[in-house]
């Protein structure tokens, strides 16, 4: 059985497909630009070389096209007909309170997912777009709609709710959605694994750190709380997002910088986080690269990030009554040695350190902690496309 996966952007397509007999990845690429000038196609064939396609990428249509066309190519395809792929798994951003699950893409789920487009108004559009394309492009073949959300139904509703007037809940859905659930449920599945434990026996507390970035505990299984909220800006510091601040913080910057709400919501995700703090980049590379010549403001950046994740892990570790294991992953979860140390550095009252020769790894799933460490630290890559080719199979493997 193969699956394509499928990541739909404003303005892109990220996409893999996937044997699921052996979950190999059979090519993966990128479409860019799609609706601009410049718009290309970035196709990456199992053991082939690159292939570029520069081609006028009008819509989301258009792009899915192209990229069946690269997969079903003589040259550097990887299936003879596009009849090959048996489903398609879609990542969806926000799927609110009406789904605790992966699911078949139907009408309703559709109307669904159009209502919460108010909750995820940059996000949900081009996965529904996606979708659209998709069924236009590859009718008859069955697609299922994964949530960043739906891990992170589990929460109790004390964990999720906000301290608001609770008609805000009732009427308008106000309340801690938190998103990355696809990455967090991956990285406490594999954890489990190395761990040789079932996740149901063990307090996982898993360190979704990128540009965006959120951490989850995860609590015999189950998702108990996390730390991004009603939208992806609250909890951590970012790359261009706040993460948590007084809330009267708005009203009195829009008064004193004379802000409309539209004009308020770009600056605390667009103009804040590490970004603004530091004044040099978004991007945690470059801030790194600045503070060890030393840039303090680029210093101050990385130590407040830091500061928050070890702030969060505790409180984690106070609600789940212990730790057994804390896991980085994502670009910078997974790939910077000195913040992994940075954010270790304060955590022996639980019973753990970083040892610095195993630190010493980017990219690969390790164990980093010293030997017999009562709390176990661990780099696990995540692989979100996998769990949805996985929850794509389980649920249209027995279709007709």
């Amino acid at each position: 059985m193969k699956v394509l996966v499928v990541n739909c952007g404003s303005s892109s397509i990220k996409y893999q497909l996937v044997n699921m007999n052996d979950e190999s990845v059979l090519a993966k690429g990128l479409v860019e630009r799609i609706g601009l000038d410049g718009s290309v196609l970035t196709h990456q064939p199992e053991g082939k070389d690159k292939v570029i396609i520069n081609a006028d990428i009008s819509n989301h249509s258009i792009g899915i096209k192209l990229v069946i066309d690269a997969l079903t190519d003589s040259q550097h395809g990887v299936i003879t007909s596009m009849t090959e792929i048996a489903a398609v798994g879609h990542r969806v951003v926000h799927g609110g309170e009406k789904f605790a699950d992966s699911v078949l893409i139907t009408p309703a789920v559709m109307k669904a997912l159009e209502d919460c487009i108010e909750m995820a108004p940059l996000h949900n559009p081009p996965n529904i777009m996606g979708i659209n394309a998709c069924a236009e492009i590859m009718p008859g073949i069955p697609q299922v709609g994964v949530f960043d959300t739906a891990f992170h139904q589990t929460m109790p509703k004390h964990a999720f709710l906000y301290a608001l007037p609770y008609e805000a809940y009732e009427k308008y859905g106000v309340r801690r959605y938190g998103f990355h659930g696809t990455s967090h449920k991956y990285v406490s599945q594999q954890v489990a694994e190395l761990m040789g434990e079932h996740m149901t026996n063990l307090r996982i507390i898993t360190c979704h750190l990128g540009n965006g970035a959120s951490i989850a505990a995860v609590k015999h299984g189950k998702c108990i709380d996390t730390s991004m909220g009603f939208t992806p800006l609250e909890g951590l510091v970012m790359g261009t997002r706040s993460g948590g601040i007084d809330p009267a913080i708005v009203p009195f910057l829009m008064k004193k910088e004379n802000m409309n709400a539209d004009q308020v919501d770009n600056y605390l995700n667009k103009k804040s986080g590490v970004l603004g703090v530091s004044g040099v980049s978004s991007d945690f590379r470059d801030i790194e690269e600045a503070a060890n010549s030393g840039n303090e403001r680029s210093e101050l950046a990385l130590e407040m990030f830091a500061y928050r994740v070890r702030k969060f892990i505790g409180s984690y570790v106070a609600a789940m009554g212990g730790v057994d294991a804390i896991v980085f992953t994502a670009g910078l979860g997974e790939n910077s040695i000195s913040m992994r140390d940075k954010i270790s550095n304060g955590l022996e009252y639980l019973g753990t350190r970083i040892d610095p020769v195993k630190n010493n790894v980017r990219g690969k799933a390790q164990e980093i902690s010293v030997d017999g460490a009562k709390v176990k630290i661990f780099v696990i890559p995540t692989n979100e496309e996998l769990v949805i080719a996985r929850d794509t199979k389980a649920i249209c493997g027995n279709l007709a």
